[in-house]
């Protein structure tokens, strides 16, 4: 989740306009301008780094009872960079790193300091906060493209193999080999499990 943390790394300093008016290019984003907009800021974030939220919504609780009931996988207790953060005040940001006994956040409408309103602050802040404030992580899937099948990798593997010449040093011994029976020498570079291997061996073996 590189991609999202570096794009609310850029978000930090950015503040309402004017003051106190709840107005951002997050809640105009998402249609709810001059409203409260930490979440606002979350899923702006997330859309920009081309992995939108499945679900598109202003409000913390709504945004974690989906997951909760359609990707329970996804809600988590352990924190990594780039999840989810909703915290039990009403509030969220994205993870930028886990620390003991804490997380550090990236988060929209919020204050610089404690003195300031914690859930309806005036900017984009980085914030350190006890984990005893969080009500539960969100892991957000990747991008589809970012997740290969196994099939998908054992072809990728094989086409990149494919492509490979065959090590000097086993030259001499493949030529040995065909000339033995044991392989006809085509698609050298090709995978092979290891059942196969075994078979090959036990038929050298054998003689056959």
């Amino acid at each position: 989740m590189a991609d999202v943390l570096n794009i609310a790394c850029g978000q930090l300093g950015v503040t309402e306009s004017p003051a106190g008016s709840n107005r951002t290019k997050y809640g105009k984003w998402m249609g709810l301008d001059g409203q409260p907009w930490c979440m606002s800021f979350v899923q702006w974030c997330f859309a920009q780094a081309g992995t939108p939220l499945p679900h598109k919504t202003g409000s913390c609780s709504a945004l974690l009872n989906w997951y909760q009931k359609n990707r329970p996988e996804c809600v988590v207790k352990d924190p990594q960079p780039g999840d989810i953060a909703i915290f039990t005040f009403g509030h969220t940001g994205i993870v930028e790193r886990a620390l003991p006994g804490s997380v550090m956040c990236i988060e929209g409408n919020t204050s610089p300091g404690q003195s300031g309103s914690q859930d309806n602050g005036g900017g984009v802040y980085r914030r350190q906060r006890n984990l005893a404030l969080v009500r539960a992580f969100i892991r957000p899937l990747p991008k589809k493209e970012d997740i290969m099948t196994g099939k998908e990798i054992y072809d990728a593997l094989s086409d990149y193999l494919s492509r490979q010449p065959v090590p000097n040093w086993a030259k001499a011994e493949l030529e040995e080999a065909v000339k033995m029976g044991i392989t006809d020498g085509s698609n050298p570079m090709q995978l092979i499990p290891r059942y196969q291997a075994v078979i090959l061996a036990k038929r050298a073996a054998e003689g056959k």
